[in-house]
């Protein structure tokens, strides 16, 4: 098997290493699953709420700009991958400098604003759960809105200079800088975390200790919620069906992203984990970009209606 530096001179995560060429198609085999199952859902979620005026919500909002980065990850990033896998490991294309740098940037932009998304979704739906109602519209006005959209995406392009060791996983053994930036990237995932983890395990506590605050909030955010759909359950096994929603995606989410945090650490306190362990977790990282529509739109009955609307053997459209 080469060596680490040889590894890291051609892909941040295809296992070009490897002398099967099994191991490679499998890898892009997944990548183009991936990238296919990715862009369908996140471009079904943005044109449904483009389409329907009930899905216009503020937390929708934040749902679409989540998939439009996911899109730079599954629909322009996903597919390079997929093909690179399928060539040698000594291909110019897999050493020009410049194409890396490009590969990079898709995703280090796509995943930073989709994490910067998870935690909008998440606030959004703390503030309206756990605040008054006055509050949450002073907050979410349609300019505020905007300015935190924007502000995802300014500060996903703040670190364009880094990225070539901020998501490049070979060079984070050799490289001191890199090191660094890998440091950087596990701390920052690490506190978006533990921010999207106050904001849902506080509307778990609000959700189960009172239920009657909830059902009585006229918003249309709370269709977007993970609560079961009408006709209710009675309280308590709405309680219950609502936490395990809340902690079902939770759970996903940390599945995607803590990998990839740990494995960091213990490349830069420890030694670096072996290529097979850290490609698969930026693969993990790089999946949620495909499931991310699912986790947010699996529970609400508003989109499954819209979804029936517009596949064949639907319904009539509904009213945009």
């Amino acid at each position: 098997m080469p060596n680490a530096s040889s590894w890291s001179a051609s892909s941040p995560l295809l296992l070009l290493w490897e002398d099967s060429s099994g191991t490679r198609i499998f890898v892009s085999l997944l990548y183009a699953v991936l990238a296919i199952s990715g862009t369908l859902s996140n471009v079904m979620v943005i044109y449904l709420v483009f389409s329907f005026k009930k899905l216009q919500t503020t937390s929708n909002a934040f749902i679409v700009n989540g998939c439009a980065a996911d899109l730079s990850v599954c629909a322009l990033w996903m597919p390079q991958e997929a093909v690179l896998g399928l060539l040698p490991p000594n291909s110019s294309s897999l050493r020009s400098a410049e194409y890396r740098l490009l590969r990079g940037g898709l995703l280090g932009l796509g995943l930073t604003v989709s994490l910067a998304s998870h935690l909008l979704v998440a606030f959004n739906r703390y503030v309206l759960i756990t605040k008054l109602p006055s509050v949450y519209q002073a907050l979410y006005q349609r300019r505020h809105t905007g300015c935190m959209i924007g502000l995802s995406w300014a500060l996903a392009l703040l670190p364009v200079p880094l990225l070539p060791g901020l998501w490049t996983l070979g060079s984070a053994q050799s490289d001191g800088s890199s090191r660094y930036t890998a440091l950087l990237l596990a701390l920052a995932v690490l506190g978006q975390t533990a921010l999207l983890l106050h904001c849902y395990l506080g509307i778990v506590r609000r959700v189960r200790g009172s239920a009657k605050r909830v059902s009585v909030l006229n918003f249309h955010l709370l269709h977007q919620l993970p609560f079961p759909a009408a006709p209710p359950p009675p309280r308590r096994a709405q309680r219950r069906l609502s936490s395990v929603s809340v902690l079902l995606l939770c759970c996903v989410f940390l599945l995607g992203t803590q990998p990839l945090v740990w494995v960091s650490l213990l490349g830069f306190f420890l030694r670096p984990a072996p290529p097979a362990l850290q490609a698969a977790s930026w693969l993990l990282l790089c999946s949620l970009s495909a499931l991310n529509p699912l986790l947010y739109t699996w529970r609400s009955e508003e989109f499954r209606r819209a979804a029936r609307s517009v596949l064949p053997r639907g319904e009539g459209p509904a009213a945009a």
